[in-house]
């Protein structure tokens, strides 16, 4: 497709108490960049591997700094001792 660039991360689940993850991509100011993918959501089972494929426009490509993966907690758990955590790759 013109116009668009295509990456791919692979995410892998180390985590028992974590079943889903949310992609973002981000500027070097932490700042959310539009970008295209199947979901930004999803559901990885503990020592699950997935790749996920990632499309930028062209002209997003130069604000597009990091693509960090967070994981994700049901609301319905009421444990106040889980930790959510955020990691990032820096894309350039």
């Amino acid at each position: 497709m013109d116009k668009v660039v295509e990456t791919e991360m692979t995410l892998f689940n180390k985590r028992q108490d974590v079943e889903y993850y949310r992609i973002d991509v981000l500027d070097e100011n932490m700042n959310p960049v539009i970008f295209a993918s199947a979901n930004k959501i999803y559901k990885v089972g503990y020592l699950q591997k997935i790749k996920i494929l990632i499309f930028l426009r062209e002209e997003s490509l130069i604000d597009a700094v990091y693509i960090c993966s967070k994981s994700m907690f049901i609301k319905s758990y009421t444990s106040l001792n889980r930790v959510s955590s955020r990691i990032c790759s820096k894309i350039r």
